[in-house]
């Protein structure tokens, strides 16, 4: 079984929404673990990349012919599946929840164990709230009672997700196919369209627990623009 990382670092404030919120709090607050520190669904994660890959696909179609498209089809078929509860139809590629990095896990439960720290002093050390309005379209002014608390992940969080390759390892290709969509994601939770939610995403081949790992998304895209141009 082959097993590739993401790493997924907020480039500005974003809001891993889970869509309720709390009663005097927040109206709409992110995911978050059982130790208060924020994190990104697989499923969630799947979704974004399943609609990169969309856009990146869209884009080959309107530069290759049928023919060299045939094998890019069949790989994100591969990845990703395609809707449908039968067995054929899912994909290779298996996506864990995005979380923090295991030494910042550990040392937070230890401090929580240890210590008075509380997994909200966590949450709150790692989030902002915003506050947004609804604009009257005729007057320009605030709307009444349309004031909205949103809790976001603060920019520099960095996630890590596994990705499992259970039954076959991927091909070239499919690694190729895959940077591309990495690359192509830039944005992700709600609001993303109201100037929250840049990500920079990579891949690597291994853990990167330490900063001597250094990602393999160049390698793979180099490998997508060459496999394109031929």
């Amino acid at each position: 079984m082959k097993t590739l990382w993401l790493t997924i670092k907020t480039n500005s404030d974003t809001a891993f929404g889970r869509g309720d919120g709390l009663s005097g709090v927040v109206n709409f607050e992110i995911l978050q673990d059982e130790l208060g520190l924020p994190y990104l669904s697989g499923k969630t994660l799947k979704g974004l990349l399943t609609f990169a890959c969309a856009e990146v696909m869209s884009a080959l179609d309107g530069a290759l012919p049928a023919i060299k498209m045939k094998s890019w089809k069949e790989s994100a078929q591969r990845l990703f599946g395609s809707p449908g509860s039968l067995l054929k139809d899912i994909g290779w590629m298996h996506i864990g929840d995005a979380h923090c990095p295991d030494d910042l896990r550990q040392l937070v439960a230890w401090e929580i164990q240890q210590s008075d720290l509380s997994r909200e002093s966590v949450l709150d050390a790692l989030t902002i709230i915003r506050m947004q309005t609804a604009m009257s379209p005729r007057t320009g002014a605030p709307q009444k009672e349309s004031l909205r608390s949103i809790r976001l992940v603060k920019q520099g969080l960095i996630l890590i997700a596994r990705l499992d390759f259970v039954d076959r390892d991927p091909e070239g290709i499919d690694l190729y196919l895959l940077a591309a969509c990495v690359r192509a994601l830039k944005r992700a939770g709600s609001f993303r369209n109201r100037g929250a939610g840049q990500i920079e995403v990579d891949i690597y081949d291994q853990l990167p627990d330490t900063d001597e790992i250094k990602p393999s998304t160049p390698k793979y895209f180099a490998g997508f623009a060459a496999e394109v141009e031929k």
